[in-house]
């Protein structure tokens, strides 16, 4: 019975340490910040992100004029003008705020123009893990700047510098 106990034990182990799994760690965002596509992308993002925002302001600028504007003439107003202008105040103020969701809301412009310059880089990035992965036949690759929280990762295990290898950003 002993003996059987010391070979089932002894087995298990062989078969623990046989599948074994191989995994490696890398920052994406360290990656992306080192691709010059990334930064150039991320430069117009900026731009039109800015550009769109300065857009929206001066649409909220106008309806506040004329908010200003209305309660300064209220008194002199009748019913019927106070009630026009109340309309077309709220109606300037619904257009800046649907301008504002479709720029910035989920899935609008930034959204879409963030997926068109961004998206390409990203799927570069990962076409370059899943060959490492292969040739280094590593079963898992934790992103330590992902949601993922990494406590402590050996820098040996760090993959990063190869995956910018394999994308030809550093030599």
């Amino acid at each position: 019975m002993k003996k059987l106990l010391i070979t089932a034990a002894i087995l298990l182990t062989t078969v623990i340490g046989a599948t074994a799994q191989r995994y490696c760690v890398i920052d994406t965002k360290y990656i992306l910040e080192s691709i010059p596509d990334y930064k150039e992308a991320q430069t117009k993002l900026d731009a039109i992100a800015d550009q769109w925002q300065k857009e929206i302001d001066a649409k909220f600028r106008d309806v506040d004029k004329m908010y200003k504007s209305y309660q300064a003439e209220q008194v002199m107003l009748t019913e019927e003008l106070k009630r026009k202008r109340e309309d077309e105040i709220v109606a300037r103020e619904k257009d800046a705020k649907e301008l504002q969701k479709k720029r910035f809301g989920y899935e609008g412009d930034l959204f879409k123009k963030r997926e068109e310059l961004v998206k390409p880089i990203q799927d570069r990035i990962y076409n370059a893990v899943q060959k490492m992965a292969a040739s280094g036949m590593y079963d898992f690759v934790l992103d330590k700047s992902a949601g993922i929280t990494v406590i402590f990762s050996d820098p040996k295990l760090d993959k990063s510098e190869d995956i910018l290898k394999t994308l030809g950003v550093k030599k």
